[in-house]
């Protein structure tokens, strides 16, 4: 791909943005040398790797390329064998374990989501882990080499560690000394040049002898080192001379082991730059809020909303662009700053990223092709050369790219056939667009000529497309309609602007009247676009509210489903209990009444035991029962009054008491009454007063009887007189119902507040025949006893 094409289309910007999402000095450098690739395979395997580092970042985040650094020089060195200094030692081992981390990060993510082409790039990574605790056994994190690098060095620096304090020892006291105290300037021990020296006044030089090593900047303080310790500081220069020397073995060894090694750490250094320019390109993709698109080499470009990457995402207009299917060419007419050279732009370097790997800023679906080569010639600045100066820089540049195309190029031309005289300058455009488009190559131009839009108009395969102009407002809006050629606008913004009528009547009569027609079709094309794409957008804004909808109405009747079947499993469980508890019950009763009969002997026939213990066994709820729903139109309307019927909502039997309108019964439950569709009933017997003649009114009838289930008596203590009246009334019907003759309500003595309120209420009390107070043994006082009618 030619330099200056990347130049013009700001390939480069790009670049040096992505630049900063690398992590590594390898990464940046493969980033710096990044070219767009003209073979569709190589695209598709870029692009899914970026794709792979997409997902990764996304659930993960970015794996870290902490510690890892370029170590190529070093490695170079250790290789013709040269020595390494322990900064150079500690960069290998940091960027041995930095990789070996990175590569087990991402084979631990591969476990999880598959990205088959960073785990296998990373598996490449060599893990040199005894070479890294080698070195590190030997240099700490301050690259220092350590006393346990080798018996000979911790020797050598114990010595060393003894002869300082011996000559520290005999400094000490000697400026301790009172007679030598006043001699220096500070009593204090300091070292120039690695000797250990004293600070001495300048007049008592000759007391001490020995070696003046510095004198201060007055000259009135001089640095000596006593005569009694120059053998001693001998001593301890010589056993540093040693340590360097032992260092150097041990740096020496150190660096033959990565000379075995630098052709595989120089592989593991090549790796880890790729993975980060990998990542890299994830990373600017979560910021540009970018997308993978879809490749192909056959010509075909979509583009969905697409962005400029440079233009500020708040600010920037998006396009819809199609090229390479219905037509391969499109003339984009248009007034200036109406954005068709951000357009051009826009599609060049959308287009050259995709080749490079990198995901674009365009919604989901955008299509780019593999193109051979991308031309453009693009003039962003404006020249006050002589027209001739700037007509020429185009031509140059067109000629340059008539001669190298192909028809699988993309050719982008700003402004074609500008810069010279109009008439000759649109001849010169259709002439070069016509051999653009017979050879084939898919082509966007820009101009101002109307001659263009004619052209385009009659050539099959060429499209007319503009820039939308606001009339209202006098300012473009930046967008593409494709379809539609531009308008100059001038007389409506003329008129906007307030020029006199006169005027603009007397320029219109000199327009041909041709041009006019087209102008006018031109304007009712757009006024039948912006039409056509307000109801296009209503349309849109339906369907997405009606499948919203139809979504939270799928999930909400899944829901309810799902609560339904737990529900009626529920019930059928709850049921069972009850079943299985009566059957038990029902069980002990007979085993008892045989006892019973076997003792008096009486005789209880075995098959009504085995009938009775059948009925109790129909009982039992079944898994799925049919509901009443099913149930014959006939069959719902034969339910009156009176009628028993079963509720199967309930799974039990009651007495239809009165029709609650044309699908609501009124049923008598035990002692309770509800509403029930009659869907939820089924009859079950209808009484003998349903044969009666038509017209004879039908009577209810409910039978009482006895229930030794029913409660006896009520315990209200500690209840207020409100509850304790609605418990009272509660258990009156309770035990009406039952045929109880007599119950007993203990409400306790205390202030005598709560009896007095309920013997109002049972003296008032339709069913109550009288109440006394319980006698001795029965509670006294504190209950009382009421009589049933």
């Amino acid at each position: 791909m030619d330099d200056k094409i990347l130049h013009t289309l700001e390939y480069r910007k790009i670049l040096n943005t992505l630049s900063q999402y690398t992590q590594t000095s390898m990464g940046k450098a493969t980033t710096e040398q990044l070219k767009p690739s003209v073979q569709l395979d190589d695209v598709k395997q870029l692009l899914a790797a970026t794709d792979q580092a997409y997902t990764v970042d996304r659930l993960k985040g970015s794996p870290s390329f902490g510690g890892i650094t370029d170590i190529t020089d070093s490695l170079k060195r250790a290789r013709i064998g040269g020595t390494l200094s322990p900064h150079e030692l500690l960069a290998v081992a940091n960027t041995i374990m930095g990789s070996r981390r990175l590569k087990r990060f991402i084979a631990q993510i591969h476990e999880d989501e598959p990205v088959e082409i960073l785990y296998n790039l990373s598996d490449l990574i060599s893990e040199q882990k005894s070479l890294e605790d080698g070195i590190k056994a030997c240099i700490d994190e301050s690259a220092e080499v350590m006393d346990s690098a080798s018996s000979e060095l911790s020797q050598i620096r114990r010595e060393l560690r003894n002869g300082e304090v011996r000559i520290r020892e005999k400094l000490d006291g000697m400026i301790r000394s009172q007679s030598v105290s006043k001699m220096l300037q500070d009593q204090l021990i300091t070292i120039r040049g690695d000797r250990f020296v004293i600070p001495v006044k300048a007049e008592y030089r000759s007391y001490f002898g020995g070696i003046v090593h510095d004198q201060s900047g007055s000259g009135a303080t001089l640095f000596i080192e006593p005569e009694s310790i120059v053998a001693m500081n001998n001593k301890l220069r010589e056993t540093r001379m040693k340590e360097e020397r032992e260092i150097e073995v041990i740096l020496q060894k150190l660096t033959a082991l990565v000379g075995d090694q630098a052709d595989l750490l120089s592989i593991d250094i090549d790796i880890t730059g790729q993975l980060d320019f990998i990542f890299a390109k994830a990373r600017l993709a979560h910021v540009m809020k970018a997308s993978l698109p879809r490749m192909n080499d056959r010509g075909y470009l979509k583009l969905k909303k697409g962005r400029h990457p440079l233009i500020p995402i708040d600010q920037v207009v998006p396009i819809d662009v199609e090229l390479g299917n219905s037509y391969t060419s499109i003339i984009v007419t248009g007034p200036n700053t109406g954005g068709k050279t951000v357009t051009l732009k826009t599609i060049g370097l959308l287009n050259l990223m995709a080749m490079s790997g990198m995901f674009i800023p365009a919604e989901e679906g955008s299509q780019m092709c593999v193109f051979d080569a991308i031309y453009a010639d693009i003039g962003d600045e404006q020249s006050i050369e002589q027209s001739l100066s700037t007509f020429s820089s185009h031509m140059t540049n067109i000629i340059r790219i008539l001669k190298n195309m192909t028809p699988k190029s993309l050719v982008l031309l700003d402004e074609v056939g500008a810069g010279t005289d109009p008439a000759e300058g649109s001849a010169l455009a259709i002439a070069i667009l016509e051999h653009i488009h017979r050879m084939e190559c898919r082509m966007i131009a820009t101009t101002h000529y109307s001659e263009l839009k004619a052209y385009a108009y009659e050539r099959k395969g060429i499209i007319n497309a503009s820039m939308e102009f606001d009339i209202n407002t006098l300012s473009p809006t930046y967008r593409l309609l494709i379809g539609v050629p531009g308008r100059s606008n001038a007389f409506a913004i003329a008129e906007r602007l307030g020029l006199p009528g006169m005027i603009l009547d007397y320029a219109r009569g000199e327009v041909k009247e041709e041009d006019q027609r087209v102008e006018h079709m031109i304007a009712s094309l757009e006024e039948n676009r912006h039409a056509a794409e307000t109801e296009r957008m209503k349309a849109e804004v339906l369907r997405k509210e009606m499948e919203e909808l139809r979504s939270r109405h799928n999930h909400e009747l899944a829901k309810l489903e799902e609560q339904r079947d737990k529900w009626v499993e529920k019930a059928r469980q709850d049921a069972k209990k009850i079943v299985d508890k009566a059957r038990s019950e029902a069980e002990d009763i007979i085993t008892d009444l045989r006892k019973l009969a076997q003792e008096e002997g009486a005789s209880v026939k075995e098959h009504k035991l085995i009938a009775a213990r059948k009925r109790l066994d129909e009982a039992e709820p079944e898994q799925k029962r049919k509901t009443a729903g099913k149930r014959s139109a006939t069959e719902r309307r034969s339910i009156e009054p009176g009628d028993e019927v079963m509720v199967y909502s309930l799974n039990q039997k009651g007495h239809v008491v009165e029709l609650a309108g044309p699908k609501e019964a009124l049923v008598q439950l035990g002692i309770m009454k509800m509403k029930v569709s009659l869907e939820d009933l089924e009859l079950v017997s209808a009484p003998a007063s349903a044969k009666k003649p038509q017209g004879q009114r039908h009577v209810t009838t409910l039978k009482r009887t006895r229930d030794e289930n029913i409660r006896k008596e009520l315990d209200l203590r500690g209840a207020n007189l409100e509850e304790a009246l609605i418990e009272v009334d509660r258990f009156m019907d309770e035990a009406f119902l039952g045929n109880l003759g007599q119950v007993s309500i203990i409400h306790g003595k205390g202030t005598g507040i709560l009896r007095t309120g309920i013997q109002d209420y049972l003296r008032k009390h339709k069913h109550v025949k009288t109440y006394r107070l319980g006698n001795y043994g029965e509670g006294g006082t504190g209950v009382t006893i009421a009589e049933l009618k």
